[in-house]
C-alpha cells in the first residue's frame, strides 16, 4: 500500500486530518478493540496518528476505504508492539531459572512453528491476505470487508478460502510438530 515515492496526490494529509477531525477518537476505539489496555489507549492512539502523520504522504490509495485499512493496520502494528515492550519488561533478570532443557526445547519448537506460520501469512499475495486478516483478526463479515475492499462478497469469501487453503497446505508441508505428527 506505501510505496517509495512521495505521493503525487496532495490531499493524502488532509483526508487523514478531515478523517481524524470527524472521529477523533476512532484511533482509541481500534487500539481498544485490539486488546489495548483502557489506560494505554490514548498513547496507542497518539502513536499510530504519529506513524500515520510522518508516512501519509507515500500512501498510494487515499480513498476512505483505503484510508481506514491503513490505519487499522498501523493501529494493529501499535498494539503488537505495546504488547511485546510489556512482556520484556514484564522478565525480571533477577528471577531463578527454573526452566529445564525439555521445556527450553519446547519453546523453540513453538517458535519456529510460529516463525514459519508468520513467514507463510507473509507470503500470500495481498490480494489474499487482507482479507483474511480483516476476517481473522478484525472479525469483519464478508459484507464488511467487501465494502472496505471495494470487492464483492462472493470475491471476498473466495480469497480467504484460498488464503486458508494455501496455509494448509503450509502447515501439512513442514509446519507440524514431530508430536502432531505422531498422533
Amino acid at each position: 500500500m506505501l510505496r517509495a515515492t512521495p505521493s503525487t496526490e496532495p490531499d493524502a494529509r488532509a483526508s487523514l486530518t478531515a478523517m481524524i477531525s470527524a472521529d477523533p477518537q476512532r484511533l482509541r476505539r481500534r487500539s481498544i478493540s485490539l486488546g489495548v489496555p483502557l489506560d494505554d489507549a490514548d498513547d496507542v492512539a497518539q502513536t499510530v496518528l504519529l506513524r500515520a502523520w510522518r508516512s501519509v504522504e507515500r500512501l498510494e490509495n487515499v480513498t476512505p476505504g483505503g484510508m481506514c485499512s491503513w490505519l487499522d493496520t498501523i493501529a494493529r502494528n501499535a498494539a503488537v508492539d505495546l504488547a511485546r515492550w510489556r512482556a520484556r519488561r514484564e522478565e525480571s533478570p533477577w528471577e531463578e531459572d527454573t526452566t529445564d532443557a525439555h521445556s527450553v526445547a519446547e519453546e523453540v519448537e513453538a517458535r519456529v512453528v510460529f516463525d514459519a506460520a508468520v513467514r507463510a501469512l507473509h507470503d500470500l499475495p495481498d490480494a489474499l491476505r487482507e482479507p483474511l486478516l480483516l476476517s481473522a483478526v478484525d472479525q469483519l463479515s464478508a459484507e464488511e470487508i467487501a465494502l472496505r475492499l471495494g470487492l464483492t462478497a462472493a470475491a471476498v469469501r473466495q480469497r480467504i478460502s484460498r488464503a486458508r487453503r494455501a496455509l494448509a497446505g503450509c502447515r501439512r508441508s513442514g509446519m507440524l510438530t514431530d508430536d502432531e505428527i505422531a498422533s
